[in-house]
């Protein structure tokens, strides 16, 4: 049945983990400006708090939803529990249907402690010699094993009709070695080949699964943990600069359309062009 909708994905369901705040939150509201049906997700019904970023997931959903004309789902689990994830899914199904698109973001170089211990969650002796197993666990849990535990939750009704998109994130930081955030590191290229691993196997199912790698963007959480290079929040006339979450989100929305189709096993980095330079 052809689409006549100007908006490109009506009619789809679009779950975004990790979307209670910052990047997330970012692409919820894009997919949503394009016409998905979109379901929010935090760890708990009150993460849209932990940075300032606003009270509930239901208020959330309900401004994501009131902004752009369309609908919202509030959700929250802990991503690194299969049982967890599968009530959130079911939870969908029953709210907004079948899951057309997938975006896994939830993450962050966030150890055992959660966002409230140290700096915004990083943790302690964050190299690979002295971060603690906890802080190990929590960092690859939180990145790696949530991101195959959502794709594991819903690829296989995809995989029945033959059709939709999965995304997820991952980052520059998982494309070269670093001393400092190196379990981090390790997470996210975890991510990146589990994303070329999950596309090969999805190839004959007519199924696009991408990874978006982001350089520094600008979050609230991500101007709390780093030092903040003042010449860098520019937005306009370099590229020599941090990003924004709408330039993630942009790309994030074109794979999730037609347009993108015949796009799947990529990691696209959306960085300002930092990977032809080394240091």
């Amino acid at each position: 049945m052809t689409n006549s909708s100007p908006l490109p994905l009506a009619g789809k369901v679009a779950w975004i983990t990790g979307s209670s705040r910052g990047l997330g939150r970012d692409i919820a509201g894009h997919l949503c400006s394009l016409g998905a049906a979109v379901a929010v997700h935090g760890t708990r019904p009150d993460s849209p708090a932990t940075f300032d970023e606003g009270a509930t997931m239901q208020q959330l959903a309900d401004e994501v939803a009131s902004a752009h004309g369309g609908r919202a789902q509030a959700t929250w689990c802990d991503i690194t529990q299969s049982e967890e994830v599968q009530r959130v899914v079911d939870e969908i199904h029953q709210g907004l249907g079948a899951i057309d698109i997938l975006v896994c973001c939830a993450g962050g170089d966030i150890g055992a402690g959660g966002t409230s211990a140290g700096r915004g969650g990083r943790p302690a002796g964050n190299d690979c010699l002295n971060i603690s197993l906890d802080d190990i666990r929590s960092v690859l849990d939180r990145n790696l094993m949530g991101t195959i535990l959502a794709c594991r939750a819903v690829a296989p009704e995809m995989i029945q009709r033959k059709a939709g998109r999965i995304i997820t994130i991952g980052s520059i930081a998982g494309s070269c070695g670093r001393a400092n955030g190196a379990m981090y590191s390790v997470a996210k290229a975890g991510v990146h080949s589990f994303t070329r691993c999950l596309a090969a196997q999805l190839r004959p199912q007519n199924i696009p699964v991408n990874c978006v790698a982001p350089g520094g963007t600008v979050t609230e959480r991500f101007l709390r943990i780093h030092d903040i290079e003042d010449e860098r929040l520019t937005e306009e006339g370099t590229l020599d600069r941090y990003g924004r979450p709408r330039e993630v989100s942009g790309v994030v929305g074109f794979l999730c359309t037609p347009a993108a189709d015949f796009v799947s096993g990529q990691v696209i980095r959306v960085d300002g062009a930092t990977q032809t330079f080394a240091g």
